[in-house]
């Protein structure tokens, strides 16, 4: 078994007296926090609960459904496709920045709704959840001039630009007391595969080890609506369903992931994709539940091999990492959670960067 490749959080956390007003941004087609799935805004609504804890004053960019304790500006289109929207929505965000004097902007969203603020002196933060294009990058610090600096969600996704000194990686992570912590399982506790069913997400492979394991599993997650992902259920899952070794019980809210991840012996993440950063790894943590992956994407990065679970190279690795459960301490899972994947990590994380670019935004200017 391949030993992971592991990293830290690349910052140092330190006090931030300074209390400033950050402008936010996220996409607009889903609400923040997201009633049902949408990974990126709970990230946003975690942040803005922990900054708002800490008395920043922040303003966040966003769908008009949005419930956060901080001042919405609600956008004015919802559609990426339709470029009425798109300019909308741009001089909304730019005209907002430039005429309210905010010390720090932080975008989750498109980075083109923050063009005209681009050449501006106020310190700048891009956050990326998905792939990374060298044109954005190149483009973003040319326009910028060196006030916009980016960060990604895993080492993986920011490998080719560690190199440059406006690059940072902050991982993502969980709100500690959403998740009960269970010390231990019963013998015959199933395992978890939790996640869109879709061929890249592995749920196939999930009862593939569950088989071969001789264990229980259960198969929580949606079904992407399109003719595609259907027929993939249809064929590689549906007919494995028996109730009993093998169980689907569809899409789950906060609740119902919080019981099954904290009943089960380990997640199953046999992803076939180079995933950013899998907040349900997170999630299965925050339950002392460990991670068995593949070595795919941020798994190496997140899971400690052998202490908050396995990184494998192989469905056969993985089969064999289920009879090895027992050498994992789930008080190590969840303290790898708090350390590293909670929300006070995240707002740690974030809270220094915002320091450190202002002060080296200030010091070009000086």
């Amino acid at each position: 078994m391949r030993q992971p490749f592991s990293i830290r959080q690349e910052v140092v956390v330190t006090v931030v007296a300074k209390r400033l007003r950050i402008a936010i941004t996220a996409d607009p087609e889903i609400a923040v926090p997201p009633k049902q799935y949408g990974g990126i805004e709970r990230i946003i609504d975690m942040l803005v609960q922990g900054l708002v804890a800490r008395e920043h004053d922040v303003t966040l960019f966003a769908h008009a459904d949005s419930d956060v304790p901080c001042r919405v500006i609600a956008y004015r289109g919802t559609s990426f496709a339709s470029n009425t929207c798109s300019l909308q929505n741009t001089f909304l965000v730019s005209s907002k920045i430039l005429s309210e004097g905010f010390d720090f902007v932080h975008s989750f969203g498109r980075l083109a709704y923050m063009l005209p603020v681009l050449p501006t002196s106020v310190p700048k933060l891009m956050t990326y959840q998905r792939a990374i294009t060298e044109r954005s990058v190149t483009w973003g610090q040319r326009l910028s001039r060196g006030t916009l600096h980016f960060t990604g969600c895993s080492r993986h996704l920011v490998r080719r630009f560690v190199g440059r000194g406006n690059c940072h990686v902050v991982y993502n992570g969980v709100p500690r007391h959403t998740y009960e912590f269970h010390d231990s399982v019963t013998a015959d506790a199933p395992l978890v595969f939790l996640g869109r069913i879709e061929a890249i997400k592995g749920a196939h492979l999930a009862i593939d080890v569950a088989r071969r394991a001789g264990r229980a599993l259960v198969i929580a997650g949606n079904i992407p609506e399109s003719d595609e992902h259907r027929m993939f259920f249809d064929k590689h899952i549906a007919p494995h369903v028996d109730g009993n070794q093998v169980r689907y019980v569809g899409p789950v809210d906060d609740e119902q992931k919080n019981a099954l991840l904290g009943r089960a012996t380990a997640l199953l993440m046999p992803i076939l994709w180079d995933e950013p950063f899998g907040i349900v790894m997170a999630e299965a943590m925050a339950c002392g539940t460990p991670v068995i992956g593949l070595n795919r994407g941020s798994v190496p990065e997140v899971v400690d091999d052998a202490v908050n679970g396995f990184v494998c190279d192989s469905v056969d690795e993985m089969v064999a990492a289920v009879e090895r459960l027992g050498e994992i301490d789930r008080n190590a899972c969840r303290r790898a959670m708090e350390e590293r994947f909670s929300d006070t990590a995240v707002v740690d994380a974030y809270e220094h960067l915002y320091a450190t670019i202002s002060r080296t935004v200030s010091m070009r200017a000086a």
